[in-house]
């Protein structure tokens, strides 16, 4: 399980750091898709997204569960075992909560 901070992929400017390996670039994007997707919907629940799975050799897509206190995003693919907790994600770019 990953359990990841967001606002360590990004830079003062609220960006993806671009002097970042690829890998890591790659799963700083990944994390926004995920963090725009569970922020779109006002109640916390589990939803499923057209998100692909991060590992390529799955053909899995992600299933968010935003939990009811709002601090961490749950995200777990539909046919791996990959799967992660989301903190820091708050007021960042991709948090489309009002």
């Amino acid at each position: 399980m990953y359990i990841t901070n967001l606002s360590h992929f990004l830079d003062r400017q609220g960006n993806i750091v671009k002097e970042m390996h690829k890998e890591g670039r790659e799963m700083a994007g990944f994390l926004a898709l995920i963090v725009d997707a569970a922020t779109k919907e006002i109640e916390p629940q589990t939803m499923a997204t057209i998100i692909r799975c991060h590992n390529k050799k799955c053909a899995g897509t992600i299933e968010i569960v935003v939990g009811s206190e709002r601090d961490e995003i749950m995200w777990m693919c539909t046919h791996c075992d990959e799967a992660g907790k989301i903190s820091g994600w708050q007021k960042t770019r991709w948090d489309n909560r009002v």
